[in-house]
């Protein structure tokens, strides 16, 4: 029976993780594995969703370099620990050997390498020969053991140009008002940080990251300082900024919920500051949230973020099928100007513990905006542009078929 690999994606979509399962599926057909697609990522394999690739339009599939979202499906299951509860995992042994499944590559951030890892463990300590390995996928950038994540260019490149885009448009007034744009990053403030990219004359003002405690009096203050002297202002935050005691500001005006990995679901932090610089000075204010087009707007995506998020899923293949299991393909950076990578691995084990915040050396003394070595970190990361098919003046992405078949 022909050796076979199942690909699954998992978490919060990105731009570019699609470029990553054509890697894949690229790197395992040249290296003779038929190649399986979990739909809807681990879930596809407990409920028996599995498609075979090779029914589906090879002009489709060559259209996932450049498509947003995530082609195959994602869930957001979290796998228990196969000691307390084996039944999932029974389940997961019996579909492979069905497949005769000998690498299982999944696509995602913490918690799916996580997942990673777990079932690493669990097919050794069962002898079943299927090695694991993991892609890394995050817009959040706070992957540990990687300089870093594909995804992370292309929603940097949509931030910086919207703001950029935003500044333009708000200073055509006289007299403006404060406009506060809020970004995505409940631990680590990448994303914020990359506003910066915009530049001090056509972008924010005012950054503020989740690393530094926030004081909304410290922050009215500045911004009417700024808006006093210019009559605009421009601010990117996080959505997971907190105070001095840790608590999100966003949670000052709604109660904290969470979702299925026990984090806080986070959004709302601009509009209540909004309305309260609105209510200590009279400004005008007006609170701007990207939310989901950070993650999907592939029209801006980053060449060197679609071209390392290619590489990546063929290193994964390869690293497997030289006999590596229970690790997450990784990014070294050699130098930033010229810029130049090289591809790794990194212990899942390492990987799923926790997570890389922005360090001091990327923000500034006060908090309130970041560093020249930030923009040189990050500048690489968002540049070139990529090819995209148009029909009708609007960009044509993979429509795939996801069929599943009879097991």
């Amino acid at each position: 029976m022909v050796k076979s690999l199942i690909y699954a994606q998992s978490g919060g979509p990105t731009s570019v993780i699609n470029a990553s399962a054509l890697g894949v599926i690229d790197e395992a057909r040249k290296r003779g594995y038929k190649v399986y697609a979990s739909i809807h990522g681990i879930d596809g394999v407990l409920g028996e969703k599995i498609s075979d690739v090779d029914n589906e339009d090879e002009k489709q599939l060559r259209r996932l370099l450049v498509t947003p979202a995530a082609a195959f499906g994602s869930c957001r299951r979290k796998l228990p620990s196969f000691s307390d509860d084996g039944s999932p995992y029974a389940k997961i042994l019996e579909v492979f050997k069905k497949l005769n499944v000998r690498i299982f590559v999944y696509n995602g951030g913490n918690d799916s390498m996580n997942t990673c890892a777990k079932l690493a463990e669990f097919f050794a300590d069962n002898k079943y020969d299927c090695k694991v390995i993991g892609v890394p996928k995050t817009i959040d950038n706070d992957l540990v053991g990687t300089d870093h994540c594909p995804g992370f260019g292309s929603a940097a490149k949509f931030i910086a140009t919207s703001c950029r885009e935003i500044a333009l448009d708000t200073a055509v007034y006289a007299h403006g008002r404060v406009t506060i744009v809020e970004i995505m990053g409940r631990d680590a403030g990448w994303l914020t940080a990359a506003s910066a990219l915009a530049g001090k004359e056509n972008g924010p003002d005012l950054i503020y990251l989740p690393e530094k405690s926030f004081s909304p009096l410290i922050f009215a203050e500045k911004c009417r300082e700024i808006f006093d002297k210019k009559q605009t202002c421009l601010v990117a935050l996080s959505e997971g900024i907190r105070d001095e005691e840790g608590n999100y500001i966003g949670s000052y005006s709604q109660k904290e919920s969470k979702d299925a990995f026990n984090n806080t679901q986070l959004g709302g932090v601009g509009a209540y500051l909004a309305a309260f610089l609105t209510s200590k000075f009279g400004i005008k204010t007006r609170a701007i949230e990207l939310s989901l087009l950070q993650r999907c707007a592939a029209h801006v995506s980053s060449k060197t973020d679609v071209t390392e998020a290619y590489e990546c899923g063929k290193k994964a293949v390869e690293a497997a099928d030289s006999g590596k299991t229970g690790y997450m393909v990784s990014i070294k950076r050699l130098s930033s100007s010229p810029y130049l990578v090289e591809y790794g691995l990194t212990p899942l084990s390492l990987v799923s513990a926790g997570t890389t915040s922005v360090p001091d050396e990327f923000i500034s003394p006060s908090g309130d905006y970041v560093t020249p070595a930030f923009l040189s970190y990050a500048a690489p990361l968002v540049r070139g542009e990529c090819d995209v098919e148009y029909e009708d003046g609007l960009p044509l992405y993979a429509k795939l078929k996801n069929q599943p078949i009879k097991l």
